[in-house]
């Protein structure tokens, strides 16, 4: 025996002596380490068990005297059958109490759980009396509390005097098991530590045999692996046949490099089905998007943005300077600021999103309005781009410019006849008297031809906003001669009192046409209104309406009628014919000072348009106009129109404006 130690000895001797310093150290370190955590390791355990036992007893106080607090009355009574009810009650509902008895001032067991129970009368011989102190009733005020040891743990004892209106009635004896998940883990930190103690010296005896025979060659492999796959080379495998543990932890690791590759692989997949979607997403934005990195370069753009700043095809931008490809007035406005935003030298209001309005005149000329957000990382510190969203506005612009000059031209129009009648009615009140009955009429009458001036306009404004708005009108058969002949009845007087010649050219047996009657007769009305007001005495107005015959050689079924409205009047110059449709525009600005809204040609456009069609004119200055317009003839079972031949009418009756 003492032989086989001297030879373990020189054994140990030999393989310390072929450790190297630093396998000495850490063997020693591993030592002092070891035991000092094991020492802090018992006195967190002890200190554990006593916080429990101190946390045990204050818990049996308190259960102690809430228990008694609620059978003391119950005792009183000697009501024992409430009181077995409460406590098997109590007692089946908690495992925390051992055991629960009752005496009365004299010691003696009355009930008790579960020594109550028939078969543990029957199997244990106990004196059924609780030992207390001598002179115990009289000082019971507080409870006692003590332990014993079981073969289960530590048992907590409480004896809790039952008081009830002053009077004592004995006490109430429990028990409390001790907290099973603190003794467990006491129990289990006292046993890995142990355990790990153990095992710290066996891992470090053989942790040296194994570094100093067969570990050094893969430990390296393996170190030599895990750099390349913290750079990034997920193609590492180590190649060594090597059994045990360390062949496993060889092939966790060639495990581990297939499955980031697969990651890897599986990562880039999504990153490129995101971006797809992101591309996708931004593509089809309304608005012109384009990110820029805070060197200024163009990282991702939009059809939309490429359109407005005219820039060819993405590849002619990605990656480049954006600056060098905008216009010369979206340049100056938006250098400083992009560089403000990109440097982090920004105002709060310009990193809040700063918004510029920028007329482009190239490729096309537009307004814009162009906004600047700044991009942040994940934790909004740190600036990772310029987000710059363009909207183009010209259309805006345009609306907002053609209101304002409609509100200014109908403020215009209601001032001047609002002035005449207010200047002739103060007249009138302040100098009715010095005036002669001959000067009140004539002031009468102009107050009255303002007034009629004023309800012209303003019923030819109403009539304008709605024939505008997307208000739909049915359109129905109507006989075309109708609406005409109620046109030529309505100004006949007038055009008498001109000495103008009123006259219609109607062919017979016309087929109905699609359309409004209301709103054709108001077209009829201020056309001819139109062509007496500026006929001179001596001339005519003419209203003419004709089947429209398909061209030849297309076989085709008449499908329109033509409508034309033509005067013997001063006509129109042509530099005037492109606005004569345009709201408040008068020819007689130019020519003659003849009173009217500029509106009437502008409701005629408006209804000719509800009836799917368009108006056009023919005029000569000196000579006369002629206004001329088709509508689609009614067909039983359908629309009464469709859209080709409309499109093929009006390019038929573009050709042969001249001879019409």
């Amino acid at each position: 025996m003492l032989a086989l130690l001297l030879k373990i000895r020189e054994t140990i001797a030999r393989w310390w002596s072929d450790f190297t310093l630093q396998t000495r150290l850490m063997a020693a370190a591993t030592l002092v380490v070891s035991l000092l955590m094991s020492g802090l390791t018992f006195w967190a355990v002890n200190t554990i068990q006593q916080d429990a036992r101190l946390n045990d007893t204050r818990f049996g106080r308190d259960l102690g005297l809430l228990l008694a607090a609620n059978v003391a009355p119950l005792v009183s009574e000697s009501n024992r059958t409430e009181l077995a009810r409460f406590s098997h009650s109590f007692y089946g509902s908690t495992s925390s109490v051992r055991y629960m008895i009752y005496a009365d001032e004299d010691g003696e067991i009355f009930f008790g759980i579960p020594y109550s129970e028939s078969e543990v009368q029957n199997s244990l011989t106990i004196r059924r009396r609780i030992q207390l102190p001598e002179n115990y009733a009289e000082n019971a005020n507080e409870p006692m509390v003590r332990q014993h040891i079981t073969p289960d743990g530590e048992v907590t004892d409480v004896f809790v005097p039952l008081n009830h209106d002053g009077r004592y009635l004995g006490v109430m004896a429990i028990g409390i098991n001790p907290n099973p998940t603190v003794v467990a883990s006491s129990h289990l930190t006292r046993d890995v530590t142990i355990a790990v103690f153990i095992s710290i010296w066996v891992m470090v005896i053989l942790g040296a045999v194994f570094n100093a025979l067969i570990i050094t060659k893969p430990i390296k492999e393996l170190l030599l692996g895990v750099k390349n796959i913290a750079a990034g080379n997920f193609r590492q495998r180590v190649d060594l046949p090597v059994r045990g543990e360390l062949g496993e932890l060889i092939l966790n690791f060639n495990e581990m490099a297939e499955r980031l590759e697969s990651y890897d692989e599986q990562n880039i997949d999504e990153l490129t089905a995101e971006k797809a979607k992101l591309e996708t997403l931004v593509s089809t934005i309304a608005d012109g998007a384009v990110l820029l990195d805070t060197d200024m370069n163009v990282i991702l753009t939009n059809p939309t943005a490429q359109r407005i700043f005219g820039w060819e095809s993405p590849e002619e931008i990605i990656g480049k300077n954006v600056l060098y490809h905008l216009t010369d007035a979206v340049k100056v406005e938006l250098t400083r600021p992009l560089y403000q935003l990109a440097s982090g030298n920004a105002s709060d209001e310009l990193k809040d999103g700063a918004e510029y309005r920028i007329t482009i005149p190239e490729p096309i000329n537009r307004t814009v309005r162009i906004l600047l957000n700044t991009v942040f990382d994940q934790y909004r510190e740190n600036i990772r781009g310029i987000a710059i969203t363009v909207q183009d506005i010209t259309r805006e612009v345009e609306l907002n410019e053609a209101k304002s000059q409609f509100i200014s031209n109908v403020s215009h129009e209601l001032r001047t006849p609002l002035f005449n009648i207010k200047s002739f009615i103060e007249t009138l009140h302040e100098y009715g008297e010095d005036l002669t009955e001959v000067e009140k009429r004539e002031f009468l009458e102009t107050a009255n031809r303002e007034t009629d001036r004023l309800t012209r306009l303003v019923n030819d404004v109403l009539d304008l906003s709605k024939l505008e708005s997307h208000r739909r009108y049915n359109l129905e058969p109507v006989e075309i001669t109708q609406p005409i002949e109620q046109t030529l009845r309505t100004h006949r007087l007038n055009a008498k009192d001109k000495g103008i010649e009123l006259l219609q050219e109607v062919q017979p047996d016309l087929p109905s046409v699609l359309g409004n009657y209301d709103l054709l007769l108001q077209v009829f009305s201020n056309l001819v209104g139109n062509g007496l007001k500026f006929t001179q005495s001596g001339g005519s107005v003419i209203i003419r309406a004709y089947v429209l015959e398909a061209e030849s050689g297309h076989h085709l079924q008449p499908t329109h009628v033509r409508i034309e409205v033509a005067d013997t009047g001063i006509g129109i110059d042509p530099e005037d014919q492109q606005a004569i449709f345009d709201r408040f525009f008068r020819v007689e600005n130019r020519v003659h000072t003849l009173e009217g809204t500029g509106l009437g040609l502008s409701i005629v456009r408006n209804i000719i348009e509800k009836h799917h069609s368009q108006v056009h004119l023919v005029s000569e200055v000196g000579v006369g106009t002629t206004f001329w317009f088709d509508l689609a003839i009614y067909k039983e079972g359908g629309s009464g129109f469709d859209e080709l031949p409309i499109a093929e009418a009006i390019a038929s009756a573009k050709s042969t404006s001249t001879s019409s």
